[in-house]
């Protein structure tokens, strides 16, 4: 059977939906792949959709939308993205929460902050994907 894996942020315009490119790019076939947010915004942002496009992953056709509860019991794994998301714990699935790099505590704006926050989420989503893969 096929893993799968719900990523989760508040407005699923960026980080969540770098995770799920990230990880649509690295495990293909091998992984089903949701995104969704707790308070979902109008828009995926724009530099996040570059940045994870110069590494060749894409947010292409994906929009912000909320977390469908049937879900949380079918997905082998919910990843909670950063501090500020707060989901209800109702589900099956069990569920982690990535603190990803914040550049922009350190003054680090625009491409460059994107860039730092696709390169945490890249390797935790590697982990991840040998991890779900393998068991």
């Amino acid at each position: 059977m096929t893993p799968s894996v719900l990523f989760v942020c508040v407005k699923n315009g960026g980080k969540s939906q770098m995770a799920a490119a990230l990880m649509r790019q690295y495990a293909g076939e091998k992984m089903t792949v949701y995104s969704a947010g707790t308070q979902p915004g109008s828009a995926v942002n724009a530099e996040s959709a570059q940045a994870v496009e110069e590494v060749g992953a894409t947010m292409a056709g994906e929009h912000p939308k909320p977390i469908d509860p049937t879900l949380l019991d079918t997905v082998d794994r919910v990843v909670i993205l950063g501090g500020d998301a707060v989901i209800d714990p109702a589900g099956t699935a069990p569920i982690e929460r990535w603190e990803t790099d914040e550049p922009s505590a350190r003054g680090i704006e625009g491409a460059q902050r994107m860039r730092l926050i696709r390169d945490d989420i890249r390797k935790r989503v590697a982990a991840l994907a040998e991890d779900l893969i393998k068991s």
